[in-house]
């Protein structure tokens, strides 16, 4: 099976659907003739012109309108945000326009439209432009979202976006573009709202999603040299969100911590907790812990930034917390 880097998954999507369906087209700053800021649209302009490909000026608010209109009128846009810290000035577009207007029209108005992009903490970027916004998307009502961390869901999930019709937040990662996975040549696609088990345990459940899977697995591994088994579970929609895949773990290993790379506050991690809290009441023999971002806004410091976002060291000690007992020194 081929190994492509999270960069060439995330293009090999938005092509195959282009091929797929003429109604797909790509906009967003430098997406064009500079190939996209991170060079996931290498290529893209050459093979479909510019109708398809589409540069368009420093407004996202401008941009995110159109291709809102142009999901109201048949068309099938993906708006690429440079970075959703760009994103915020388009929040009005999204949420007034993109999340209501299906409601809004008594589901006689689809908009089939994905707004993707580099989302959360990269490095060297400072408060302004290394921020994880996901659980203001997850808040709002006739969103989707989309947060994978392997290039094989990257693809098959983007590609489920594109043709889903409904708004779709689709949060890729500077840092991850480089990631490498095996990804098959086959056509296929994975389904929004189906997490993914990717390691068994039977001692904790580690949750998370996004680029903290890593520091997820490194901690399972540590965590394994001491005995202790952790079962992962990657979400990788955040919503809808796979709660029978949630429950039945923490029902098999009646301990959870949840890695959440954005703040504490009104977070995802918090709400998944909630509902572990809600529904494995009985079965939860410590309450569930979260780790993630302190909250603060992002140092510009390396060693600062660095210091604020979750680690494998918060994570196992997370885990000691949730088991009650030291598992290891972890040196």
């Amino acid at each position: 099976m081929p190994v492509i880097t999270y960069r060439e998954a995330i293009r090999q999507a938005i092509d195959e659907e282009m091929a797929r369906d003429e109604r797909v087209f790509l906009m967003g700053e430098e997406v064009a003739r500079y190939n996209g800021a991170y060079k996931v649209s290498q290529g893209l302009l050459d093979k479909y012109g510019p109708r398809r490909v589409i540069d368009t000026p420093i407004t996202e608010a401008g941009f995110t309108g159109i291709g809102i209109g142009a999901a109201m009128a048949g068309l099938r846009p993906v708006v690429e945000w440079m970075t959703f810290n760009f994103s915020l000035l388009a929040l009005d577009q999204v949420i007034n326009n993109a999340a209501k207007l299906r409601h809004m029209s008594g589901g006689q108005v689809s908009i089939p439209i994905v707004f993707r992009g580099p989302n959360g903490p990269a490095e060297y970027l400072s408060s302004q432009h290394s921020q994880a916004l996901q659980s203001l998307f997850a808040h709002i009502p006739g969103l989707l979202v989309v947060a994978p961390a392997t290039p094989y869901d990257a693809k098959g999930l983007l590609k489920t976006a594109i043709r889903n019709d409904n708004p779709v937040v689709f949060l890729e990662s500077e840092l991850m573009y480089s990631w490498q996975g095996e990804v098959p040549e086959r056509e296929y696609t994975i389904p929004l709202g189906k997490a993914d088990i990717k390691r068994q345990g039977r001692d904790v459940t580690l949750i998370t999603y996004s680029k903290p899977l890593k520091l997820v697995q490194e901690a399972a591994q540590r965590l394994a040299e001491t005995g202790v088994e952790a079962e992962i579970i990657d979400l990788r929609s955040i919503r809808p969100l796979d709660e029978e895949a949630v429950y039945s773990s923490v029902k098999k290993t009646n301990r959870c911590v949840i890695v959440d790379e954005t703040w504490p506050f009104a977070s995802v991690a918090s709400h998944v907790g909630w509902l572990i809290s809600c529904n494995c009441f009985d079965y939860l023999d410590a309450p569930v812990e979260i780790v993630t971002s302190e909250d603060v806004p992002m140092p510009y410091n390396h060693r600062l930034e660095l210091e604020v976002q979750p680690t494998v060291e918060k994570i196992l000690r997370a885990v000691e917390r949730a088991m009650y007992k030291p598992i290891g020194t972890f040196q």
